[in-house]
């Protein structure tokens, strides 16, 4: 497959992407795109034959704010309608997990954060003097249901606490 680039223009934005992004992201998405616009040519936008897009809707509505006026895509020429739906799925679904030990041993929590990356925040309380409100969040199930329950947060993070700060997000 060839990169080409086109008018940001002709690009068709998929009414069908089920992925949206939110004010903060989105926020991120622009600023990434911004300080770092070669990532659009290692990583071009995917569109069928109708230059409507397989990957990349957040990041044409990122270019579009910034007014980038051409940028590369990738054609997907010989893709059948399912594999255009699979497509649409498979390239947002994320599959691996963050080592969190070597990100805080091998890089600056500072650089992270303005790549992109959302870190978990740390609460400091000092005795009787806790920083910021503290909520819980309690999850009631039978013994029966430990092992249904135990999957189910697998299913969302590879740990316990990344499982709560995913739920928070909702």
């Amino acid at each position: 497959m060839n990169i080409e680039w086109v008018k940001t223009k002709d690009i068709i934005p998929n009414a069908e992407n089920p992925r949206i992004i939110k004010d903060d992201k989105f926020k991120k998405l622009v600023k990434s795109i911004k300080d770092f616009p070669e990532m659009l040519e290692i990583r071009p936008i995917v569109v069928n034959n109708e230059m409507t897009i397989l990957g990349g809707n957040m990041r044409l509505k990122a270019i579009q704010e910034i007014g980038i006026k051409e940028i590369p895509i990738i054609k997907a020429e010989n893709l059948t309608e399912e594999q255009q739906r699979e497509f649409l799925i498979r390239d947002n679904t994320n599959y691996g997990s963050w080592d969190w030990d070597a990100l805080a041993n091998d890089f600056d929590a500072d650089d992270l954060e303005d790549w992109g990356l959302e870190l978990p925040k740390v609460i400091d309380e000092v005795e009787d003097e806790p920083k910021i409100d503290t909520q819980k969040i309690t999850l009631e199930y039978t013994p029966d249901e430990y092992n249904q329950v135990k999957k189910a947060l697998q299913k969302i993070a590879s740990t316990p606490e990344q499982a709560v700060w995913k739920l928070l997000e909702l």
